[in-house]
């Protein structure tokens, strides 16, 4: 049993998904056709990433994305025929996080938003006002709140200290997220009204409201065992969880990789800051742009003009003067090039592939006294939710 995220990793030939010789293979070829690289794009810009991330960056974390929960299902599926199940539940999926307390109680509160959530809608369809007597029935309260329910009959059948049941309970501040609203609030502190409108629609994206090619990027019609519908909820809701995760490490490997002089403690600065620093020194540069001396109209003669000033004048404003091309194609070049500077500077301040690579690598080295004696040690990808 391993000891710290990849819990339940057994062998691909003892498998019984193991139909053909390359099942996580051909998972990845099937999930080829289907693309999530656009959704990918926004999903990391409202996570920390620069305005337009890198198309080769987020390939990778699609990559890296389907490949852990392909990993996943076919784990899951393993758990289910071993208690005799024909579909993959949410059962099978918690008990392959049991060993991770944050991460389950985390999840523990997705599903019970999502119960909150399918209470508001219900209401709102039956357009009845919310009172005590509705949902103190037990047929009710069972079909409003059927996420938390199962997962308390579950967690409380196989809990024997009474661990997994505070967990329900608790209301633990997560670290985690709130670094996360940190970082975007300090994000949006520079955006205007349309650039925060397009922030705010990056921000609802999300794999569950695309079911139908979430499933086919899974493949789910060629696994023998198939996971359900709320299955499929959780499968989701673990999808956006990793992007969010891999760009946390990349922003963190980001900050290490950018040169630093002067302050020799200021590799210590939290990770939340790098967008804010990044997106202060765009608006900064933006508003430079703007108050240059070529952006600002020239100023209009104050005085009547005489006759032969007043023909100039109009002829200058009319028909265009001599130097009035020469000028224009002169600030036409010169935008160009600020258009292509500020291009490679936002290039500049995306997450890069190095940097994604990089931080699967720290995330599977594992440090101690006995790294180079242990077998985890030599995986090049180590589970990032198992």
């Amino acid at each position: 049993m391993n000891t710290k995220n990849n819990y339940w990793m057994s062998n691909s030939a003892a498998s019984p998904m193991a139909a053909s010789s390359s099942s996580t293979a051909a998972g990845r070829t099937s999930g080829k056709t289907t693309s999530f690289i656009p959704e990918l794009q926004s999903m990391m810009f409202a996570l920390g990433d620069a305005r337009r991330p890198l198309h080769e960056t987020a390939a990778l974390v699609e990559d890296i994305v389907h490949t852990q929960l392909i990993n996943l299902l076919h784990q899951a599926a393993e758990v289910a025929l071993l208690r005799g199940a024909r579909a993959i539940s949410p059962e099978d999926i918690i008990f392959l996080m049991r060993k991770d307390k944050k991460k389950l109680r985390r999840l523990i509160r997705y599903m019970q938003f999502r119960d909150y959530k399918s209470r508001v809608l219900k209401t709102i369809e039956d357009e009845d006002v919310l009172d005590s007597e509705k949902y103190s029935s037990s047929s009710s309260s069972s079909s409003v709140n059927k996420r938390q329910r199962l997962l308390q009959d579950f967690m409380s059948s196989i809990d024997q200290t009474g661990e997994f049941l505070t967990l329900v309970e608790e209301e633990e501040v997560d670290e985690v997220k709130q670094e996360r609203l940190e970082r975007i609030e300090k994000m949006t502190r520079n955006m205007d009204s349309s650039q925060y409108s397009d922030f705010c629609e990056s921000r609802q994206l999300s794999f569950s409201k695309k079911a139908s090619k979430f499933r086919e990027w899974l493949d789910c019609s060629s696994l023998d065992v198939k996971p359900n519908a709320m299955s499929m909820e959780i499968l989701s809701y673990l999808a956006y969880e990793t992007v969010a995760q891999v760009v946390d490490l990349a922003l963190l490997v980001k900050q290490d990789m950018t040169p630093k002089t002067g302050d020799p403690f200021q590799h210590a600065i939290s990770a939340t800051f790098i967008q804010y620093c990044n997106s202060s020194a765009e608006a900064v540069s933006t508003k430079k742009e703007t108050d240059s001396p070529e952006n600002t109209p020239p100023s209009t003669p104050s005085g009547p003009l005489t006759g032969h000033q007043g023909k100039m004048h109009s002829m200058a404003q009319g028909n265009g003067g001599p130097n009035q091309d020469g000028s224009s194609k002169i600030k036409q070049r010169k935008r160009k090039k600020s258009a292509a500077a500020c291009g490679a500077e936002a290039q500049s301040s995306a997450i890069q592939p190095a940097h994604i690579r990089e931080a699967i690598r720290r995330y599977s080295h594992k440090i101690g006294p006995l790294s180079p004696f242990s077998v985890r040690n030599n995986r090049a990808v180590k589970e990032l939710y198992l």
